[in-house]
């Protein structure tokens, strides 16, 4: 679908128009008068000639000629055969605005008409329930509340959250909005597809996604690629949760890789800002606008400015951030803040603070974060030198200014506040750090000073918290366009062929694993032995086994393997065997054999299960790999497992497809890392072999188009990685 007749309409209808203050047909026309809007308005109302003086006809089918953008001011239940009639009649796109569709048991049917209606004639549609879609670009605010003013800027926003909207175009922070699009129910368009179609937008520099749904992890991981490939910031605010988690609930796979970790994995693969309110992520969006907007408006207010906007916004990542600020408890809450967000402080080189030694006071101390003391306040060139300084200090990249300045000043002072603005800004100019100027509380940065340095090139942040945020943000390293292009494929599961029941069979029907097997699997899941079975024709390691039925097979089993041996139910509906006290390790001779069989299949868990009789595998580090599908994209988890494996909550998330590079780089991340490569005198694992491991059960995943593939644990050891438990679910 072509979103270019919402995000840019040159002709308006209104249904529903009127001029009864208050209502959506009033408010649509006063906004488009108060905007300047310099297109063609039509308002449709079969009561009324004209409205808000533009010419009214009875339907849209009545409209003189097909325009870019019909606004649907009216109620939910006569919405969809307006749609129809804005299909028939050729229009580019609608906005429906009512409420009491999808977000209702009762409105559902009505969400499936307007959604069976737009999919008719291919028509594009924001909403229903939604605020609908600002341009400020294109002056065309087709929104359901009034809008003050419009300050065009390179920042655009997609939200789920309509009231999110309101606020940030009622926010006075001096970002300048491109577009807001609030999707509402996102019935036929979701934000992907807005995030897909701003990507190609000229003038969008950023973009800020406040989403309450994962949306189609395909369509999502797209819209990404595009962002990453035109050099557009994505910053991403995530509340609520899906139904993914309860579903995988039933393997350690659901606790630990919860439906907003693999979101989260995603993000971090597209280069994203993870915001943690809203307020942050307006922050974020800013910061990551700044070098577009940089490009498009040219020089800054005065050399200084100009000599940093010349530069990146972002840091070299070659070096660390400084931070410098007049007070000692701004410096100690924005050291501990840096530390949080994994921020390196580095130490100031000697040349540095030699040269710092000269120009501040006694009473400062030379550190980083640096406290230079108000003490010189009104010295501009110490000021100037102090922050060029730091920004030319080879261990610093990045450096952030704190800066702080109270509204309503009378203009004799607040011209002396300007002046040490500009002076630490010029001195930043001087060095090669990447400059950030953030405020220690959000309300004193000046708008209208944020948004000239925005123009200017120069990164600003309301707020400490948001500061060291976007700090932290700038530092990201760009996506790859083609990984994600990769993850999209692999969420569209075009390589998978199905596991069905028959295949499942087959996987016991050869081999000692499926010599003895009670039947096929129960519920889509694959018990111990039949997943074990697909690993191994994977081309992952097993221990040796073989299945029995009854005690004697087992000895059978045991006398043939070779004590000593790991006996264990195996099941379907048998997920957690140490609670259930459904496994013996170390069994070294037939009698300790036959008794621990007879236990067990004395379990009440032994109804539906039969005997797995195993070597014995050795030391090693128990980890845990598995796949689950029904997050936003098939993610890889890793991490160390075992039956501590959620209490430890070690892990980390690969989306697929995952090489063996990606799994190593994850595995290492883990905070128990140092047990895999020799930590305390321990014997290094062969790493490489786990990589493999855990990215050729990714392949299976995809390849059998599972639902989820657990192996917990694995054993990692020197000699390579071994499956010692492992469940399975088909679609």
């Amino acid at each position: 679908m072509d979103l270019a007749p919402l995000l840019r309409p040159r002709s308006v209808a209104v249904v529903g128009a009127n001029d009864r203050p208050g209502s959506y047909g009033d408010v649509i026309f006063r906004n488009l008068a108060a905007a300047g809007f310099e297109g063609t308005v039509y308002g449709v109302n079969p009561k009324r000639a004209e409205v808000h003086g533009r010419p009214c006809v009875p339907r849209v089918a009545d409209l003189p000629e097909p325009v870019d953008a019909v606004v649907v001011a009216i109620p939910a239940a006569a919405c969809a055969p307006v749609i129809v009639e804005a299909g028939e009649r050729g229009c580019g796109g609608a906005i429906v605005l009512a409420a009491g569709f999808g977000e209702t048991p009762p409105g559902r049917p009505l969400e499936a008409d307007l959604r069976e209606a737009a999919a008719r004639f291919g028509l594009p549609v924001c909403g229903p329930n939604g605020n609908g879609v600002v341009s400020a670009a294109a002056r065309t605010p087709l929104w359901g509340d009034s809008v003050e003013r419009l300050s065009p800027g390179p920042v655009a926003i997609i939200t789920e959250s309509g009231n999110f909207g309101v606020n940030a175009l009622g926010s006075d922070r001096g970002i300048g909005f491109h577009t807001v699009v609030s999707t509402g129910n996102g019935a036929v368009l979701e934000p992907s597809d807005w995030l897909a179609a701003l990507a190609t937008t000229e003038g969008v520099g950023s973009i800020a996604l406040m989403l309450e749904s994962d949306g189609d992890g395909a369509r999502l991981a797209r819209a990404l690629a595009d962002c990453a490939e035109r050099g557009i910031g994505v910053a991403v605010l995530k509340v609520g949760s899906s139904e993914g988690g309860a579903r995988a609930a039933g393997a350690h796979t659901g606790a630990l890789a919860g439906d907003h970790r693999v979101f989260a994995a995603l993000m971090e693969e597209a280069g994203a800002a993870m915001a943690s309110e809203p307020s942050e992520l307006l922050e974020l969006a800013r910061a990551l606008s700044v070098g577009a907007a940089a490009t498009r408006n040219g020089g800054g207010r005065d050399a200084g400015e100009r000599e940093a906007a010349g530069r990146s916004a972002r840091p070299s990542r070659r070096g660390g951030l400084a931070i410098l600020t007049c007070s000692g408890g701004d410096s100690g809450v924005a050291a501990d803040l840096a530390e949080a967000r994994g921020l390196e402080l580095p130490e100031l080189s000697p040349a540095t603070r030699e040269r710092l030694a000269e120009v501040l006071p006694s009473a400062a101390t030379v550190a980083n974060p640096l406290d230079y003391t108000s003490m010189l306040w009104d010295d501009h060139g110490a000021l100037e030198e102090i922050a060029a300084a730091v920004s030319s200090d080879p261990a610093i990249d990045q450096l952030l200014l704190l800066f702080d300045q109270p509204r309503g000043l009378d203009s004799e002072i607040a011209a002396d506040w300007e002046r040490v603005k500009r002076a630490l800004l010029a001195g930043a100019a001087r060095g090669h750090a990447a400059t950030i100027l953030g405020s220690t509380l959000p309300e004193l940065l000046d708008p209208d000073g944020a948004a000239e340095l925005a123009a200017a090139g120069v990164a600003t942040a309301a707020g400490l918290g948001a500061a060291i945020a976007c700090a932290a943000a700038l530092r990201t390293a760009p996506a790859d366009p083609k990984r994600l292009r990769e993850i999209a494929a692999a969420a569209e599961g075009a390589s998978g062929e199905s596991l069905g029941e028959a295949e499942a069979n087959g996987l016991l029907a050869a081999g000692r694993l499926g010599a003895a097997a009670k039947g096929p699997p129960t519920a889509g899941r694959l018990g111990e032995a039949e997943a074990k079975r697909l690993l191994a024709e994977g081309g992952l390691d097993v221990p040796e086994g073989a299945v029995a039925v009854d005690v004697a097979g087992a000895v059978d089993a045991a006398r043939d393997i070779g004590v000593p041996v790991a006996l264990k139910l195996s099941s379907p509906s048998l997920l957690h065997k140490t609670e259930a006290g459904a496994l013996a390790l170390d069994l070294r001779d037939e009698d300790e054999v036959w008794e621990a069989a007879a236990r067990l299949l004395a379990l009440p868990e032994a109804a539906d299960a039969t005997l797995l009789v195993e070597r014995m595998a050795g030391e090693g580090v128990e980890l845990i790999f598995a796949v689950r599908r029904d997050g936003v994209v098939p993610a890889l988890l890793v991490g160390i497992g075992g039956i501590w494996a959620e209490a430890l909550d070690d892990v980390a998330i690969v989306p697929l497809p995952a090489s063996p590079p990606l799994v190593e780089q994850a595995l290492r991340t883990l905070r128990a890392a140092p047990l895999l490569t020799g930590g305390r005198g321990r014997p290094a694992v062969d790493l490489a072999a786990a990589a493999r491991f855990g990215s050729r059960l990714g392949e299976l995943a995809l390849e059998h188009d599972l639902d989820l593939l657990e192996v917990n644990p694995a054993l990692a050891s020197p000699r390579g990685c071994v499956a010692l438990d492992a469940v399975a679910r088909r679609t």
